[in-house]
């Protein structure tokens, strides 16, 4: 038996502002991406290409925020509960996954470079890193204005913020090869804004597959909610059965059973530690059950105080 009595309605409430956001930021990116990749061409950097090849996984990852937060708002349904908030989930991990696959590519690209080393034109380069960079603070300035609690904003976020860091190399390349001719710290510029990017990735990276392992939120303890339970409400004997995990970024799932003791009203207790983990431990969808074992001399009662048969 459960005392449950929240509603099941889970439409996150800023999804339409942080589509309009993402699809702004999506065709920026999207359209300097080709102007960059065709200013790497022409000059002959990898700084400008590796930023370019990172700039399309960046309009990639957007896209498939995009869809996820359209999908978002659609209404759960019998075969989909919960409606489609996990596509989000899944959506930020491919944005890690993709960062990983381009700090792959800038790396051989720059060991190649560095074994082989190529002519660098340093005026174009300079002067596309340089609108490459405004571009950046712009979209990263538009994004940081939406949820940045949010897993697909975070993914955007940390996108364009390698992006940033990738025209600030590009820029520091060109001037290095203007004034001295050494084109090896276009690699190698190349392979620290890849480490930089390799770090946003990781977390990004573990973020998504705990939520999607359905791990315990980190501000949760399992410990914490059994002992606090039972310090507060004297009417239960025993916690049992606890499960707690994300269904999306910020939104929390919860599971127990109670033992009750003796006489006590199982649907007032139940709700009244239902609203307990929603209030003091931000679980937003709290359930809780009644440990099977507790059944005896247990009353329940309706609305008005009468006990029910």
């Amino acid at each position: 038996m459960s005392g449950h009595h929240h509603d099941h309605a889970h439409a996150p409430a800023v999804t339409r502002e942080n589509e309009k956001k993402v699809l702004i930021a999506f065709v920026i990116i999207f359209s300097f991406m080709l102007v960059e990749a065709v200013g790497g061409i022409i000059s002959g950097s990898l700084a400008l290409l590796a930023d370019a090849g990172h700039m399309l996984t960046d309009a990639g990852a957007l896209g498939l925020a995009y869809i996820a937060f359209r999908l978002g708002r659609r209404a759960a349904d019998s075969r989909r509960t919960f409606g489609y908030l996990r596509f989000e989930v899944i959506a930020g991990l491919v944005n890690a996954l993709t960062l990983f696959g381009i700090v792959l590519w800038i790396l051989y690209e720059a060991y190649t470079r560095l074994l082989q080393p190529s002519e660098v034109l340093a005026g174009p380069m300079f002067l596309v890193a340089l609108v490459g960079m405004f571009v950046n603070i712009f979209v990263l300035w538009h994004l940081t204005r939406g949820d940045t609690d949010h897993v697909n904003i975070r993914g955007a976020i940390l996108h364009v913020i390698g992006d940033l860091l990738g025209s600030i190399g590009a820029i520091a390349a060109a001037i290095v090869i203007w004034f001295s001719g050494w084109t090896p710290i276009d690699p190698i510029l190349s392979v620290l804004v890849s480490l930089l990017i390799l770090r946003s990735a990781w977390s990004l990276f573990t973020q998504t597959l705990h939520i999607l392992l359905e791990g315990v939120p980190e501000h949760i303890e399992i410990d914490d909610i059994v002992q606090h339970i039972l310090e507060n409400f004297p009417g239960v004997e025993a916690v049992s059965d606890v499960h707690v995990w994300l269904i999306t970024s910020g939104r929390s799932m919860a599971t127990l059973r109670i033992l009750p003791a003796p006489g006590v009203d199982i649907v007032a207790l139940t709700h009244r530690v239902e609203q307990e983990l929603q209030h003091h431990f931000d679980i937003e969808h709290p359930t809780v059950g009644l440990d099977p074992s507790g059944a005896h001399d247990c009353s329940i009662n309706s609305p008005d105080g009468e006990a029910l048969s």
